[in-house]
């Protein structure tokens, strides 16, 4: 087994029979690999897994659980940032309007306001996938403006630590979701303004951004014959200056939930 830092979905697969028989109640066993790593699925859920196979895996899932990041502590520390923040120059250089001692923030078309004390508020739900990055967006120590130049995870600071982490919560779970759902990703655009965009090499490429300057890339190739199909996510060039690598990750890893809570929903 490689390093937990590295620990993919496709290291549990390789573990497995292999039979997509279902019994797990997922469609196929590399479905079955992802909810495992994402946490959706035991390895007891899988019967055919032998103990000696169940012990040399959950070892290193327990391990690679703490690369998450620990929300409770860095949320506190970012309210205390954020009581000492100029509410005016950081609304005029993000992107956000301010109004006396409230920050209001779009995301993903919908508004969030945040107060000195760093309490968010919105007509939508609250939830720390949201949260926490919306605030360490507003508290981060630089900030340019978008470039119009796409990176991968990876080329950010950090993200080659993180890619494993990055590939199992994100990208593969949201590429099997627009396998079952190739619908779901153009209701992005309308549900959450996002925008089509042509020039990649992709069947839908489109761009969404969770807050102002953090412009996210969507690429989806449907499979074709024996290609399978493939989903990667890129960033604006900003997104590295403008939010620490942990709050990338967790904003994405949160929009992915929130795509597959659609899905469930309304397909």
């Amino acid at each position: 087994m490689t390093d937990e830092k590295l620990l993919t979905p496709l290291e549990v697969y390789k573990m497995l029979e292999k039979t997509n028989c279902k019994q797990c109640m997922l469609p196929s066993c590399l479905a079955f690999a992802v909810a495992v790593i994402g946490g959706q699925k035991h390895l007891d859920d899988c019967p055919h897994l032998t103990r000696s196979v169940k012990n040399a895996l959950s070892g290193n899932l327990q391990k690679r659980s703490t690369a998450d990041p620990l929300q409770p502590e860095f949320l506190e520390k970012l309210l205390q940032k954020v009581q000492a923040l100029d509410f005016t120059a950081v609304a005029q250089e993000r992107g956000c309007d301010n109004d006396a001692d409230v920050m209001r923030v779009t995301s993903l078309g919908k508004d969030f306001y945040v107060d000195r004390n760093g309490v968010v508020r919105s007509q939508c739900h609250i939830i720390p996938w949201v949260e926490v990055p919306l605030l360490s967006y507003l508290c981060h120590s630089s900030h340019q403006q978008i470039s119009g130049r796409w990176i991968s995870f990876r080329e950010i600071k950090g993200g080659i630590d993180w890619r494993g982490l990055f590939q199992s919560r994100c990208e593969i779970p949201l590429r099997l979701l627009a396998d079952r759902h190739p619908e779901l990703l153009s209701d992005i655009v309308e549900l959450f303004q996002g925008k089509e965009v042509e020039g990649f090499d992709a069947d839908i490429a489109l761009v969404v951004h969770p807050f102002p300057h953090i412009p996210i890339l969507l690429c989806y190739q449907a499979a074709d014959g024996d290609m399978e199909s493939e989903l990667n996510i890129f960033f604006d060039e900003c997104c590295a200056m403008n939010l620490h690598i942990k709050s990338l990750y967790t904003l994405c890893a949160g929009l992915v939930k929130m795509f597959e809570k659609i899905a469930l929903n309304h397909y």
